[in-house]
């Protein structure tokens, strides 16, 4: 009996290295598919022959143990003949002169060429790898490309039917500047500040009687009143223009209690209408690496919803 199950995607991301394979596996994380980077070529029949329930796209370079050609054209002939899935081999593509100034720029040492110059790596790998894009099925000549210009373009091709959106709201001190990458940055000074406050000063934004008293500022239900309806009003648009991700950031005098407090009630406004959300606090998350040393990604202050 015939399944009447929709094909699942897949997409095998391979490229010469500095072609810009990294930056578009994590386009395609973040327009929703589950991602594996540079799995042993021998482990990738029993993944798939697993099964999968959501879009999988698999990170292949020369990097990898038991790469080859030959092995990597034979696993892309298999999948696309397998009706389970929706298969697609994507070959990021780039000029050797541009690849040969993206190592000089970042210093970074080619996995084929460790100890030599880049440009004999690069020569290497570009050997190795000649053909290749004869059998793809899309390819994406990234020279002159910035990492923006490579998202959009990974976006156009297999962004389509991936409508999720994640969003970031953070929290920061002025003091220190306003965090790179923010899409939307509003200055909640205005709001009465809980530091004047002898009973709440060392407490932050996060706990319910500091909240309550940014709350009982006169100006704020307008405000956030406002705030959310126009949050809420942008993100459908921003995710119908293909958009993966926005990060909307919060700033106060010390990033401790306002900005905080306007940061965790917009993430739990955010979550409750179905959005997918995360928040973090700049300089909360600061103080406690600080005193979690060796701790890892536990002293990062970051969750989900």
């Amino acid at each position: 009996m015939t399944s009447s199950r929709e094909p699942i995607d897949l997409i095998l991301v391979t490229g010469p290295s500095g072609a810009g394979r990294t930056t578009a596996i994590h386009v395609l994380e973040d327009a929703g598919y589950e991602v594996i980077d540079n799995l042993p070529l021998s482990l990738m029949a029993r993944l798939l022959d697993g099964g999968l329930d959501r879009p999988l796209a698999l990170g292949i370079d020369i990097r990898n143990r038991d790469f080859s050609v030959d092995a990597m054209l034979s696993l892309a002939a298999k999948v696309r003949a397998d009706p389970t899935y929706a298969a697609k081999l994507l070959y990021l593509d780039c000029d050797e002169a541009t690849l040969v100034a993206r190592f000089s720029e970042t210093r970074r040492r080619h996995p084929l060429a460790p100890e030599e110059d880049a440009e004999l790596g690069v020569a290497r790998e570009l050997s190795i790898l000649a053909g290749v894009a004869d059998h793809a099925d899309t390819v994406i000549e990234t020279t002159g490309f910035t990492v923006h210009d490579l998202k959009d373009e990974v976006l156009r091709w297999f962004g389509h039917g991936q409508r999720r959106l994640a969003v970031s709201v953070q929290s920061f001190s002025y003091k220190r500047g306003v965090p790179r990458g923010l899409d939307l940055v509003f200055d909640v000074r205005f709001l009465s500040n809980p530091h004047w406050v002898p009973a709440l000063r060392a407490g932050t934004g996060r706990d319910d009687d500091v909240q309550a008293h940014v709350i009982a500022d006169p100006r704020f239900v307008d405000f956030y009143d406002r705030l959310q309806g126009l949050i809420l009003s942008l993100l459908p648009a921003y995710r119908e223009e293909g958009r993966a991700h926005l990060a909307i950031g919060f700033g106060c005098t010390g990033g401790r209690h306002r900005s905080v407090a306007v940061t965790e009630m917009l993430t739990q406004t955010l979550a409750h209408q179905g959005w997918q959300v995360s928040k973090r606090h700049r300089e909360l998350d600061r103080r406690a690496a600080g005193s979690t040393i060796g701790s890892g990604e536990a002293g990062r202050g970051e969750s989900a919803v």
